[in-house]
C-alpha cells in the first residue's frame, strides 16, 4: 500500500522506509485475499501516518525484541521519538507504558542504573555492588518473587515509573509485532530472514530475474497455510528450547518432552506439499537431536516416519548404536539394493562390512569403483602465501593448454545458463518476492521432480546441438542477473566459448544429470582445475591436494562418476621441494593408480 502514502513518503524518505513500504505493497497485491480485516486496516492506516511515525515503527521492527527505551531511539531522520510515537500509540500499535518484569527491566537498563534503582535492596546483600549484571539479577529475584508473577517467574510486572520513579525515560512495547511477523513470513517465505536484511539493502546493487508470479505460484494458497507454517515454526522453537535446557533436565523428562513435541508436529494438518517438506525436515532434526542424546528408541521412531533424505541411513546408524546389529544389517542390505542417492550408497558400502563383522559373518566389501589416476607433483614452495591450487595452475598452464581454477563454478554456471527457465519457474513455494537470488526450494528433495518436464527439454538440447546457442544467449541476455548456479565473477565469453569447444556434449549432459539428482549434495565436490587443449578440442579435470589434505566424500563421488563415464580426470598430490626427499627434483611427477 506504499503507493497510497502521502507525498512526503515519496520525497526524501529514508530508503529503509521506502523498501518496507515496497514490501507492504507487494503483500497487498499478492495476498489480499488471504488478509483479514485487521491486516488490511494496518496497511491503510500505516500509509496515512506521518513519515516520522512510519520510520520509527520500521526502525523498531528492524531491531530485536519488542521493548525499547525512547532515549535509545535517536535517529536524525525521525526527530523526537515521543512525538513520532504518538500517532502510532493512538492506533494501539505501541504501548507507551507497558508493564515490565524484572527480566525486562534488566534487559533495558545498564548496570549503573540498576545499582541506583535497587540501592535499598542491594544494601542488604553483602558485596552486591561488585556483582556482574547476571549475578545482580539472580541476587534480586528473591526480593521480587511475590505478587503477580511476570514471564519466567521474574516477579511482579510494573511500569518503568513504578520501578524507577526518578526516570524521565519512556518504554515502548511494539504490540503490532505479531501482525508484522506474519507479514514478514508471507514476504520472505521464512522466518530466518528479518526486515533489516531487506529494508537496509540497496536493492539497486543486484539484478534479479523477473519471475512471472501468478496466483497459482503462491506458496500460501490459503490463510490456513500461514497458520500451519507458524505452527511448525513454534515446534521448531520448542525443539531449540529443549536443546538449550537439555543439561538441566534428566533423560526421562527429555524423552517425554520429545514425544510430546513429535505428537505436536504430526498433529499439524496440511495438504500443502511445500509445508509437508518442512515437516519432514523438522522431524529429521528432532531425530538428530535424539541421536545426540543417545535416545535410540525415540530417534528410531522419528526416522521411521520421516521422508527427509538421509533418514533411512540414520535409522541404520541408530540400530547399530543401539546394538541391534541384525536389524541394522537387514536395513542396510535392503538399502544397498536400491540406494536413494550416491551418498547413501557410499555410506552403506562402509557400513555393511562393519555390521557383518559384528555379527561374526565374513565381511563382504562392495567392489570399489575404478579410481582416478593419482600423481605426485613436487614444486618449490611459493615465497608468498598462495593457495596450492593456484600454484599448480600456474605451473601447469601454457599457451597451448591453459589451466583455469574453476572448482564448482564452471560446470554449475554452464548448467545454470542452459537451464535458466526451469530454475526460475514460478512454482508454489519457490519464489515469494521479486528480490530472490534463486528458488526457495532449491535444496528440497523434489526440486527436480517438480520441474522434470522443463529440465528434460533443456537437456534434450544436447541431442540436437541447440545447447550451445542457448548457453551463449543466456550469457549475454542474463549478464549479472543473480542465480544460485551462475558465477558471474568467473565467467568470461572467452572461457565459456573455450569450454563449449572442448567439453563434449555427452559429458556436459552427464554432469547436469548428476547435478539434478541431488542439487544439495552435488553442487560441490567438483575438481579444482580444468585444463583445455583448444586446438585439439579436449580437456582434463584436475583435483589438487596439498600436503596433509585428503579427498572429501563428495569429491570421491564426483571423481568416481567421471572415471565411470570415461571423462579425463586425475588427482594431483602436491609436495613442497624443501620437504621432499634429498633426491627429489622440483616439478617431477610420480604417477600411480589408487584402489
Amino acid at each position: 500500500m506504499a503507493t497510497d502514502a502521502p507525498p512526503d513518503s515519496l520525497a526524501g524518505a529514508p530508503y529503509y522506509l521506502l523498501n518496507f513500504e515496497r514490501a507492504l505493497a507487494w503483500l497487498a497485491q499478492r495476498y489480499d485475499d488471504l488478509l483479514d480485516a485487521g491486516e488490511r486496516a494496518f496497511l491503510g492506516a500505516f500509509a496515512s501516518l506521518p513519515q516520522a511515525s512510519r520510520a520509527l515503527l520500521v526502525r523498531m521492527l528492524m531491531r530485536k525484541g519488542t521493548l525499547f527505551r525512547a532515549s535509545r531511539l535517536a535517529y536524525d531522520e525521525i526527530g523526537c521519538p515521543l512525538g513520532a510515537a504518538a500517532p502510532v500509540t493512538a492506533l494501539g500499535w505501541l504501548d507507551a507504558a507497558p508493564h515490565l518484569t524484572l527480566d525486562d527491566l534488566f534487559a533495558l537498563t545498564t548496570r549503573a542504573e540498576l545499582l541506583n534503582i535497587f540501592a535499598d535492596a542491594l544494601a542488604m546483600i553483602p558485596g552486591a555492588r561488585s556483582l556482574r549484571k547476571p549475578e545482580l539479577l539472580d541476587a534480586l529475584r528473591p526480593f521480587y518473587a511475590e505478587g503477580d508473577e511476570g514471564e519466567n517467574g521474574s516477579g511482579a510486572a510494573r511500569p518503568l515509573s513504578a520501578w524507577h520513579a526518578q526516570s524521565s525515560d519512556c518504554v515502548f512495547r511494539v504490540d503490532i509485532a505479531p501482525l508484522c511477523e506474519r507479514f514478514r513470513l508471507m514476504f520472505f517465505g521464512n522466518l530466518q530472514q528479518d526486515w533489516s536484511e531487506f529494508v537496509l539493502a540497496d536493492l539497486g546493487v543486484f539484478q534479479y530475474e523477473k519471475v512471472a508470479f501468478g496466483p497459482a505460484s503462491r506458496a500460501f494458497q490459503q490463510r490456513a497455510d500461514v497458520d500451519v507454517y507458524l505452527a511448525l515454526q513454534a515446534c521448531r522453537d520448542q525443539l531449540e528450547s529443549i536443546e538449550s535446557f537439555a543439561s538441566l533436565i534428566n533423560l526421562e523428562a527429555t524423552s517425554d518432552a520429545i514425544d510430546a513435541l513429535v505428537a505436536r508436529v504430526r498433529a499439524v494438518e496440511t495438504s500443502n506439499s511445500w509445508l509437508e517438506t518442512r515437516r519432514a525436515k523438522l522431524l529429521f532434526r528432532i531425530g538428530q537431536y535424539c541421536e545426540r542424546r543417545q535416545m535410540w528408541p525415540s530417534a528410531l521412531a522419528v526416522y521411521e516416519s520421516c521422508a527427509w533424505p538421509g533418514a533411512r541411513h540414520r535409522r541404520m546408524r541408530v540400530l547399530e548404536r543401539g546394538e541391534r546389529f541384525d536389524a541394522a544389517l537387514a536395513l542396510a542390505s535392503q538399502a544397498a539394493a536400491s540406494p536413494e542417492s550416491e551418498e547413501e550408497a557410499q555410506r552403506i558400502a562402509r557400513m555393511l562390512p562393519r555390521l557383518q563383522r559384528k555379527l561374526g559373518e565374513p565381511a563382504v566389501r562392495v567392489q570399489a569403483a575404478r579410481a582416478a589416476e593419482r600423481s605426485t607433483l613436487t614444486l618449490p614452495r611459493p615465497q608468498a602465501p598462495q593457495a596450492v591450487e593456484f600454484v599448480v595452475r600456474d605451473h601447469l598452464t601454457c599457451d597451448a593448454a591453459p589451466v583455469h581454477y574453476v572448482e564448482n563454478a564452471l560446470i554449475n554456471s554452464l548448467f545454470g545458463l542452459l537451464c535458466w527457465e526451469p530454475v526460475f519457474a514460478a512454482l508454489p513455494g519457490a519464489f515469494f518476492h521479486p528480490f530472490q537470488r534463486g528458488p526457495a526450494d532449491l535444496h528440497a528433495p523434489d526440486f527436480h521432480a517438480r520441474r522434470a518436464v522443463q529440465f528434460a527439454a533443456c537437456l534434450a538440447q544436447f541431442d540436437n546441438g541447440a545447447y550451445r546457442e542457448t548457453i551463449l544467449r543466456h550469457l549475454h541476455e542474463k549478464d549479472g542477473v543473480q542465480s544460485p548456479f551462475v558465477f558471474w565473477g568467473l565467467l568470461t565469453p572467452e572461457l565459456v566459448t573455450t569450454a563449449l569447444d572442448c567439453l563434449p556434449a555427452a559429458h556436459l549432459k552427464l554432469w547436469f544429470e548428476r547435478l539434478l539428482r541431488d542439487v544439495r549434495g552435488n553442487r560441490s565436490g567438483l575438481p579444482d582445475l580444468i585444463r583445455f587443449w583448444p586446438a585439439e578440442r579436449r580437456y582434463e579435470l584436475i583435483e589438487v591436494k596439498g600436503p596433509g589434505d585428503r579427498l572429501q566424500d563428495n569429491q570421491i563421488r564426483w571423481l568416481a562418476y567421471c572415471v565411470q563415464h570415461g571423462m579425463p580426470v586425475r588427482v594431483v598430490d602436491v609436495r613442497w621441494a624443501d620437504e621432499a626427499e634429498c633426491n627429489a627434483t622440483p616439478a617431477t611427477f610420480t604417477a600411480e593408480r589408487t584402489a
